[in-house]
C-alpha cells in the first residue's frame, strides 16, 4: 500500500535536497557513500522532474522566488516541505509497477496537489529504509511562485496567491492522502485507508531505532555465541513495542480498566493512567509517559474499553454515549429489567441486547435511520458484487470455450490439411471422420466468435483465464465479507426494532460477535 510521509525543513541550502536525491547515502548515518577515489556515487536508478522549475537549478530558482516575495529570511522559517510516497513492495511483482511508471503517476499528482509551487519530483527504486519498495520524493519550496485557482483544502484568505507559504494542515494532508488512495485504486495498486488512524503507529524514528537496535543486538550475540554461550534475546524491541506487547497481553485478561491497570503494573512494571480522556503509559525504563496516540488506536482508551465491554457486556447499559440511538436502547433495556415489567429479561436475552448496543456504539450509528441505511447499502453492495461474480463466471466459461475450440482447431488442423489435399476425399473422410468433424466444429465456432478472423493465441487465452480466475477468487472473498456484514446489520436492525418497541429480541441463528 502507498503511504505518505512529511518532513519540514528549515535548511536554507536547497542544494542539499538535490544532493540527497541524486547520490547514494548511508541510511544510518545520513552521510554520502563515496568510492575509493572519494567521489560521490550516483544512485543506481532514479527518475527526476521539476515542477515550475528546472530540476538541476531548483536551489537557485527557489532562492530567487524567496527574494522576490521577501520570504524565508529567518532561520526559524520553514524553507521546504519534503513528502515521500512509498509504494507497497508487492506492487513491483504483482501489479507491474516500475520506477518510470511511479514517476509519471507522482508527477501528475504533484501538478494537481502543488500548483504554482516549485518542486522536485524524484523516484527511487532502491527501497526506502531497506524495504525494497519503489518510492517517490516530492520536495517543494515553501513559497508559492505563481498564483493558482483556489483549491478546496484552502481555508485561509488569499491562500491561492503568489508568495503564499505552504501550510501542511490536517485538511491538506487528508486531501493529499485521498488523492494517493484514488490514484492507487485507479492504477490497480495495493492500497489501505490512509485517512483512518493507524491501529499500530510506527514512526520513522521508531523504525530506525528498531533497525539500529537489531543490528547492535546481532553484533553482541555473535560475541556471545563465539564464547560458547546462548544469547538471551535475538529480537530487539523498542520501548514502544514492549508497551504494545504488554498492553495486548494484559488487556486480553482484563474485564475493566482497574484489572488492566493492576495487571500491567504487577506483570510488567508498567504504569497506566487516564488523563483528559486518553491513556498514558510509563515504561519502567522511562521518566516520561507515552501517550496512546504514539502507540496506535488499538492501544487507546476507546478500543480497550470496547474490549473490556465484550467480556462484561452488561456494563454497556451504564456507559455514557453521545449517540442518541445508544441512549434510547439503554433506556428501554433498563426498563425491561424492572420488576414490574411484563417480560422478565433472562441473562441470555440481556447479553443479546448488550451485543446489539455494543455494535451500534462501535459503528457510530446515531439514529435508527442511519442503521437502516447502512443495512440497505450493504445489501445493495452484496447484490452488485454477486451480479459481478455471475458476469465473471460467464466470462470464464466463454474463455474456457475459446481455449477448448482453439486447442481442438489446431490439434486437428494437420489432418484437415491432408484431407483437402487427398485425391479420394470420401475415403479419407471415412477413415478420419472424428478428427475432421472435430476440426469443422471448432472452425465453425471460432468463425462465429471471431467474425474478423483474428483468433487469440492459446497462451494469451490462458493468461486471461488465470487473471480472471484471480479476480473471481478476490470477488468471492469480498462477497463473503459483505455477506457477514449484511447478516450482522440484519440481525442488529431486527434487535434494535424489537428493543425500541420494548420487546425481547429473538435469539438469532447466526453467530453473534464473541463477548
Amino acid at each position: 500500500m502507498a503511504i505518505l510521509k512529511h518532513i519540514k525543513s528549515r535548511n536554507a541550502n536547497y542544494s542539499n535536497a538535490i544532493d540527497y536525491l541524486l547520490f547514494q547515502h548511508d541510511e544510518s548515518t545520513g552521510k554520502k557513500i563515496k568510492d575509493e577515489m572519494g567521489r560521490s556515487l550516483l544512485r543506481d536508478e532514479f527518475y527526476m522532474d521539476g515542477l515550475n522549475c528546472d530540476p538541476m537549478s531548483f536551489d537557485k530558482e527557489c532562492s530567487l522566488t524567496n527574494a522576490k516575495f521577501h520570504k524565508n529570511k529567518k532561520s526559524s522559517e520553514i524553507k521546504s516541505h519534503h513528502y515521500i510516497i512509498s509504494f507497497d513492495p508487492d506492487d513491483r511483482s504483482e501489479c507491474g509497477l516500475t520506477g518510470e511508471k511511479a514517476q509519471k503517476l507522482c508527477l501528475d499528482l504533484a501538478k494537481k496537489i502543488f500548483p504554482g509551487y516549485q518542486a522536485l519530483i524524484v523516484t527511487h527504486t532502491d527501497g526506502h529504509n531497506g524495504s525494497g519498495n519503489i518510492h517517490t520524493h516530492i520536495v517543494i519550496n515553501s513559497v508559492r511562485k505563481e498564483a493558482v485557482r483556489r483549491q478546496r483544502y484552502m481555508d485561509k484568505p488569499h491562500e491561492e496567491i503568489a508568495g503564499y507559504k505552504h501550510r501542511s494542515t490536517n485538511k491538506f494532508l487528508n486531501y493529499f492522502k485521498k488523492e494517493i488512495m484514488d490514484m492507487c485504486i485507479q492504477e490497480g495498486l495495493h492500497q489501505v485507508d490512509l485517512l483512518s488512524p493507524a491501529e499500530t503507529k510506527i514512526t520513522q524514528a521508531e523504525y530506525m531505532a528498531q533497525k539500529s537496535g537489531q543490528k547492535k543486538l546481532e553484533e553482541t550475540n555473535k560475541k556471545i555465541i563465539a564464547d560458547g554461550l546462548k544469547p538471551t534475546a535475538t529480537m530487539f524491541q523498542t520501548q514502544k513495542q514492549e508497551l504494545r506487547n504488554a498492553i495486548e497481553e494484559c488487556s486480553s485478561h482484563s474485564k475493566n480498566f482497574q484489572e488492566f491497570q493492576s495487571l500491567l503494573l504487577e506483570k510488567y512494571q508498567i504504569s497506566v493512567i487516564e488523563e483528559r480522556g486518553r491513556y498514558r503509559y510509563l515504561h519502567p525504563d522511562r521518566d516520561k509517559r507515552i501517550t496512546e496516540k504514539a502507540l496506535g488506536t488499538q492501544y487507546g482508551k476507546e478500543h480497550l474499553e470496547q474490549l473490556f465491554l465484550r467480556k462484561n457486556p452488561i456494563t454497556i447499559l451504564y456507559v455514557r454515549s453521545h449517540l442518541r440511538l445508544v441512549v434510547d436502547l439503554q433506556k428501554n433495556v433498563k426498563a425491561m429489567q424492572s420488576p414490574g415489567y411484563a417480560h422478565r429479561v433472562k441473562i441470555s436475552n440481556l447479553q443479546e441486547m448488550a451485543n446489539t448496543i455494543i455494535y451500534v456504539q462501535e459503528h457510530g450509528y446515531n439514529t435508527q435511520t442511519e442503521l437502516k441505511s447502512a443495512f440497505s447499502e450493504s445489501q445493495k453492495q452484496l447484490d452488485h458484487a454477486t451480479n459481478q461474480l455471475m458476469e465473471m463466471n460467464a466470462d470464464l466459461k466463454n474463455i474456457n470455450r475459446q481455449i477448448h475450440y482453439t486447442g481442438q482447431y489446431f490439434a486437428q488442423k494437420a489432418i484437415y490439411t491432408e484431407f483437402l489435399k487427398a485425391k479420394n476425399k470420401g475415403r479419407f473422410r471415412k477413415e478420419h471422420t472424428a478428427e475432421i468433424q472435430a476440426y469443422e466444429e471448432a472452425r465453425d465456432w471460432l468463425k462465429s466468435f471471431y467474425p474478423d478472423g483474428k483468433m487469440l493465441p492459446i497462451k494469451t487465452l490462458k493468461e486471461q483465464k488465470a487473471s480472471l480466475q484471480e479476480q473471481i477468487d478476490q470477488q468471492k472473498s469480498s462477497i463473503r465479507s459483505l455477506k457477514d456484514l449484511t447478516q450482522d446489520l440484519r440481525t442488529v436492525d431486527k434487535n434494535v426494532e424489537a428493543i425500541l418497541h420494548n420487546q425481547v429480541p429473538k435469539k438469532q441463528k447466526t453467530q453473534e460477535p464473541e463477548l
